[in-house]
This record gives structure tokens, C-alpha cells and sequence, in this order.
């Protein structure tokens, strides 16, 4: 207060406008710092909800089958090629398998393999230190090329997805089996397809080459609100 000085209106005046000018230096400067922190929060909740997606989008690849093969064939087209010729050579008759459904059946292993090695990729990238070591685990696996089963790495990301979104643990008493790679879906409707009609066979065909696609897109569209947890 010794500051102050009311002995004239003239000194009241610069008083006033000190005052004032005081005041709003002060909320400048409030505002500026909560715009900061506001925009660095925004930020990592973008990063936090990217990485969600993309965990959540490696998850439905790697688990969202719970019947059929489990487990991923490493196996490149050279590979098939190189064993089919090695079957041909010891069993004469083995020619006569290389038919339509085997050849399906081989497109739809190799569309798997690449997918799952992309989830893997992402996971490595995003994923906490237990989910890269199981990753790196799996590719280690597939570069051997031994058939990898990703149970153990989807159940480690199941109960982390679940844990970011504030979400219930599994119940320990439910016995959930065992998952596996995604099927690439509609890729046996499109061979079919092919046979009736060869032009509606070719667009079923494409659109079975992205049925995986389309579910790892839409796996976790839209903003998860509140992720909390994150490791």
C-alpha cells in the first residue's frame, strides 16, 4: 500500500492504470500458461488414443479367431512353390492337388503371414516392454521359420487395452480358448464366385483380399474418451 498515492486525481489515475495494467499482465500470463498445458494435455491424449487404435487394431489381428489354424505359417510363395515340387517329385499323383482350393488356400496363408507381421511391427513400435518381448519373440519365430502361435501376446494385450480403458479385468473363472490370427474373410466366396461367373468372381476375390484390412480399420474407429493406466 505504500505504493499508492491518493493525494491528486492526477496520482490516482496513474495509480488505476497501474493497477489495471498489473492485472492483466497477471492474466495474460494465467491464460498463456493454462493454454500450454492445455495443448500439451491435448496432444498426449492424441497419442495416447493413437496408440490404443493401433493396439487394439494389432489385437483383432492376432486374436480374432478362436477356431481353425492357430498358429502362422511363415512360409513364402517360393516356399509353397519349392514343397510342391519336392511333392510332385516323390508322389507322381501329388500333381493332381494343385487345384483351386489349394491355391486359396496358400493366397489366404500368405495374407495372414503379412498381416500379422505388420500387427507385430506396430506392437514393437507402440507397445509396452512385455508386449515387445513377446513380439519380438514371434518375429524371431517366423524368421526361423517355425509356425508362431500369438496366444500369449494377445492375452497380454487384451488385459492391457482393457486396463487403459478403465475397463473390468477378465473373470478369472471363464476359461476363454485359445485365439489366433484373423481370417481373411471372403476369400473362399470369391473362388466360388470365379467358377459361376468369372467377372462377379474377380470383385468377390477383391473384396475378400480386404476383409482383414477392413476389420483392422474399423477396429477402433471413433475417439476413446479418458484412456487412463497407460504404462
Amino acid at each position: 500500500m505504500r505504493g499508492l498515492d491518493f493525494s491528486s486525481w492526477q496520482n490516482l489515475l496513474v495509480t488505476v492504470l497501474g493497477l489495471v495494467l498489473v492485472t492483466l499482465l497477471g492474466v495474460g500470463i494465467r491464460l498463456l500458461t493454462q493454454m500450454t498445458f492445455q495443448q500439451r494435455r491435448e496432444r498426449m491424449n492424441r497419442q495416447i488414443n493413437e496408440r490404443l487404435r493401433t493396439l487394439i487394431a494389432a489385437y483383432r489381428t492376432l486374436g480374432g479367431s478362436f477356431t481353425g489354424d492357430l498358429s502362422v505359417d511363415p512360409a513364402h510363395k517360393r516356399d509353397l512353390r519349392r514343397r510342391g515340387l519336392d511333392e510332385t517329385a516323390t508322389e507322381p499323383m501329388a500333381a493332381l492337388d494343385l487345384t483351386a482350393e489349394s491355391a486359396s488356400r496358400s493366397d489366404r496363408t500368405r495374407r495372414i503371414r503379412d498381416a500379422v507381421e505388420a500387427a507385430l511391427s506396430d506392437i514393437i513400435l507402440l507397445g509396452t516392454e512385455d508386449h515387445v518381448r513377446l513380439a519380438d519373440r514371434a518375429v524371431r519365430e517366423l524368421v526361423a521359420g517355425h509356425p508362431v502361435h500369438t496366444h500369449d501376446l494377445v492375452v497380454s494385450l487384451r488385459a492391457f487395452i482393457r486396463e487403459a480403458l478403465d475397463l473390468d479385468p477378465i473373470p478369472a473363472d471363464l476359461a476363454i480358448p485359445m485365439q489366433g490370427p484373423t481370417r481373411p474373410a471372403g476369400a473362399g466366396g470369391g473362388r466360388g464366385g470365379a467358377k459361376e461367373d468369372g467377372s462377379k468372381g474377380g470383385g468377390g476375390g477383391g473384396m475378400g483380399g480386404g476383409g482383414m484390412g477392413g476389420d483392422i480399420g474399423t477396429g477402433a474407429e471413433g475417439p476413446l474418451q479418458d484412456p487412463r493406466h497407460l504404462a
